[in-house]
């Protein structure tokens, strides 16, 4: 359900094509949502039938460009005001690391890196992404720099976190 509401968001930004909004998504949502070429474009007709967007230019090739509709509008402020986030339970890297006892200390500590080495990484991508970036004064980049930020200081905590939980293991 929440990427009919990333595509609202972003359609009222500024109106796109699914091309445009996948590559949005890429860029500027990528710490925050993933949707595929098929997820988006299913979604683009969804969200046309229930007359949330609609195709404000047409080009070359059958390319649609969409704009949010007022009713689209209305639903995305709905969303952000009136309803709570779902928390998410599940977390496989964290049920995996509550296991851990049954592998060897050596395979306990490699998986432990492993977390610390790609929340490095993700800082790192992120870093080059956020350098990347023509940020505006606009709400949009206003608000997508609280969430890359949040990226940045989650990645930087799991790193942190999975270094401390690697010295915790004893040695074999």
């Amino acid at each position: 359900m929440s990427l009919r509401y990333a595509m609202l968001g972003l359609l009222a930004d500024r109106p796109a094509s699914g091309y445009d909004l996948l590559q949005r998504f890429k860029v500027s949502l990528a710490n925050v949502w993933s949707a595929t070429q098929s997820q988006i474009y299913t979604e683009l007709g969804k969200l046309a039938d229930a007359a949330l967007i609609a195709v404000s230019d047409e080009g070359p090739r059958g390319r649609k460009e969409y704009t949010i509709t007022e009713a689209g509008l209305a639903e995305l402020r709905h969303w952000l005001t009136d309803t709570r986030p779902k928390r998410v339970i599940r977390n496989e890297t964290l049920l995996r690391v509550f296991f851990l006892g049954a592998v060897s200390h050596a395979e306990a500590a490699d998986y432990l890196d492993g977390i610390a080495v790609r929340s490095g990484k993700a800082q790192v991508e992120l870093l080059a992404l956020k350098e990347s970036v023509d940020w505006d004064d606009n709400d949009f980049s206003r608000y997508g720099r609280i969430a890359m930020e949040w990226g940045e200081r989650f990645h930087a905590m799991n790193e942190e976190w999975a270094r401390w939980a690697t010295e915790q293991i004893p040695e074999d």
